[in-house]
Order: C-alpha cells, then structure tokens, then sequence
C-alpha cells in the first residue's frame, strides 16, 4: 500500500478540502492509503515526511519556513514523490525558488477565463492513457513561467493581447530520485465531474508519481 500525505490549506477560493477529497477517493481503489494535514507544521517534521511515498501540497498562497522548504525539497530529492494541481502545487508558496524549481513551474496570471481546449502532446505516458487527444474545458486557464527541462504531457494555445503561445497544461520531471507529477486543471471541484478526462488526467499523474503507474 503507498502512503499519501496531502497538505490542505491556504486560500479558501480553491475549496482545498473539497479537491483534497475528491483526489485521495480517487486514489483509494488503487492501494493508496491517505493522510491529510490541515496545516503547515507537517513539513517540519522531516522524518515524518521521508515515511510517505506521495506528498500532495493544496496550499494555494502559503508561506514555509526555510526548514519547512528545506525539507519538503530534501525528501522528494531523496525519492519521496510530488504531485499536484492548479493553484494548490502551482500557486502554493509565491518566491519561494526552491520550491517553484522543483515543481517545474509556478502560476503568473489566468487574464484568459472561459472555453479552451486541452491537447495531448505524449500519447506514450502511462500518465494519458485511454485520454482523448484533445479535450475541452471551460475554466481559469493558468499562464505559467517554466522550466524548459520539463516533460510536457498536455498544453493548451494560450491567446492574450493579440498574441498566442503553446502554454504547458501538465507535466512530469525529476527532481533527484523523487517523481513530480503538475496539472493546471482542476480550478473548482465541479470541473472533476463536468470535465472527465482532467480527472483521469489528475489521478493517473498521482499514481505515476506514486510509482504505481
């Protein structure tokens, strides 16, 4: 059974404990055994962290101590691995370089609000199995600054001012020996139902992560 510690909290706005609990449910029937933290604590406690296999921040607009960080960087280096969505991993600790390195990428704005549509870049990823190539969605669509070294899974035309860009929707990387596993999605807990194929997208990138995928 693989151990997930998920860290609710933060900005209210992205209902935490509703999309905490829509993922682990969605983890469960595949061996997962979850714990959830309601505050920050959790991650001074490096040994505590080290016990899990799968840490899941959804934390929007937080603040770590630098132990906190050093720690929670630390353990997922030494093999534990990261997976998150949307403002909760993407958005969770604003400057800290650390953190946003080891994620790959963090959120700058979403002037876009509305209809877009999500296309698959790699369809050998056990990640975007039996995923639609494309699939639309209708929510706040994150622009990001990213690392290039990421592996990008999906990404989405990103339109504004004019001007247009391939924006990375979900990606993968390494961090060390730990797995990082990042989905822009998932704004609302309403989109979990309305919009399937994020929701395969999210749970499949956890197990991944988790190394159960």
């Amino acid at each position: 059974m693989k151990k997930a510690l998920f860290i609710s909290g933060g900005w209210d706005g992205h209902k935490p404990e509703q999309i905490v609990r829509i993922i682990s449910e969605g983890l469960k029937p595949f061996g997962f055994s979850c714990e959830i933290a309601t505050a920050l604590d959790v991650l001074s406690d490096k040994d505590r962290l080290a016990a899990f296999d799968l840490i899941s921040p959804c934390w929007t607009m937080g603040s770590l101590t630098p132990e906190q960080s050093k720690n929670l960087v630390d353990v997922v280096r030494d093999g534990v691995a990261i997976a998150g969505i949307h403002g909760g991993m993407g958005d969770a600790f604003r400057g800290n370089l650390d953190y946003e390195w080891m994620v790959g990428g963090h959120f700058v704005g979403h002037p876009h609000v509305g209809e877009y549509t999500v296309r698959i870049k790699d369809f050998a990823s056990p990640i975007t199995r039996d995923l639609p190539a494309i699939f639309p969605y209708k929510s706040e669509q994150y622009y990001m600054l990213m690392d290039p070294a990421v592996h990008v899974l999906a990404d989405a035309e990103y339109v504004c001012e004019g001007r247009s860009c391939a924006m990375p929707v979900a990606w993968v990387r390494m961090w060390g020996r730990g797995r990082v596993f990042y989905s822009a999605l998932g704004h609302a807990p309403e989109e979990f139902a309305a919009f399937p194929a994020m929701h395969t997208l999210a749970i499949q990138g956890f197990r991944w992560a988790a190394g159960v995928l």
